[in-house]
């Protein structure tokens, strides 16, 4: 109890803390934002380095997910599951939001993307001069998902050293699996809290209507990552998985047609329409036995969770 209390008074206090000059100042408006919302990030990994270090005392590396990683290859079989699935599940969740009347796709001629570009083009004074099919561009995008991906790991592992590299599995040595799955997807869900009542995320939103919504998102996503960890046996793979989501969390302005307002509580991969493809795979995989934990030979099982696997007989990622 004291580790897990540490965890979360430090987690929670160095985001508030590194928030408050918003709270105090502009709110979103603060030319100190972006730098706020990565320190942030930030936050989780100090938490649980101090915990594991100081309150626990053991190996950083394994104690947090950081090693080991081979066999190289099934390592980067997770890791290309990692990068896959959340550009999926993020893709998928705007045509399921605009077969609900969410959302507003253009396929053809991607006119939300046009304008937007078309915006983007007139405020540094060259609307006119570029002549780059849209088509073009929206490829460019998908690169930009890539390479995202791999830019957002650092601070995305800021986060996922502590959700899922230390909290998830120091709540599944303790309750049944499936419990601690949901509730560090609360608490991670929670923890936004500084900016997602300040509107970030969900603009348009009454602030509490923005948490709640933002701690169903967290829960729902957050399980995804977590079967990444379990499965994988490390905090590379969810972290990967988290930066991939931040990169391509943008597309629904990439695929909207012009003129379209998306309401993020309601549609996107951030709102309950977006939630439903990632739910049906949670499901598939708990069906299936996916979310047991990869352990070393001789470690206690977490209470509730399915025997271990022998050592050389687990199933290649996604099998």
């Amino acid at each position: 109890m004291r580790a897990l209390t540490t965890y979360l008074v430090i987690s929670f206090g160095l985001s508030w803390l590194v928030a408050l000059p918003l709270w105090l100042g502009d709110g979103l408006d603060s030319p100190l934002l972006g730098v706020v919302a990565i320190t942030m990030m930030l936050a989780p990994a100090i938490a649980a380095l101090v915990v594991v270090r100081c309150v626990e005392r053991r190996s950083l590396a394994r104690s947090l997910g950081l090693a080991p990683v081979r066999p190289w290859g099934r390592f980067l079989g997770w890791l290309t599951l990692a990068f896959l699935v959340p550009v999926l599940l993020v893709l998928a969740a705007l045509p399921v939001a605009s077969a609900l009347g969410l959302y507003e796709m253009d396929l053809e001629t991607f006119s939300g993307f046009q304008e937007v570009v078309d915006g983007q083009l007139a405020a540094v004074g060259v609307a006119g001069q570029v002549d780059v099919p849209i088509q073009v561009l929206v490829a460019l995008q998908l690169v930009n998902v890539m390479i995202g991906a791999v830019v957002n790991l650092v601070p995305a592992l800021g986060e996922e050293l502590g959700w899922r590299g230390w909290l998830l599995p120091h709540l599944a040595c303790r309750t049944h699996v499936a419990t601690a799955v949901v509730v560090s997807g609360v608490v991670w869900g929670l923890w936004h809290a500084p900016l997602v009542l300040l509107g970030y995320n969900y603009p348009n939103a009454s602030p509490w209507l923005a948490l709640v919504t933002m701690v169903g998102s967290c829960t729902v996503v957050g399980a995804i990552f977590s079967w990444l960890r379990l499965r994988s046996g490390t905090v590379w793979a969810p972290a990967l998985a988290h930066g991939a989501l931040n990169a391509a969390a943008g597309m629904h302005l990439v695929l909207g047609a012009a003129g379209t307002t998306v309401d993020t509580t309601r549609a996107t991969i951030l709102g309950w329409s977006g939630w439903i493809v990632p739910v049906v795979l949670i499901a598939v995989l708990a069906a299936t036995g996916q979310f047991r934990e990869r352990r070393a030979p001789g470690a206690p099982a977490a209470p509730g969770a399915p025997a271990a696997p022998v050592p050389g007989s687990e199933h290649a990622p996604g099998a």
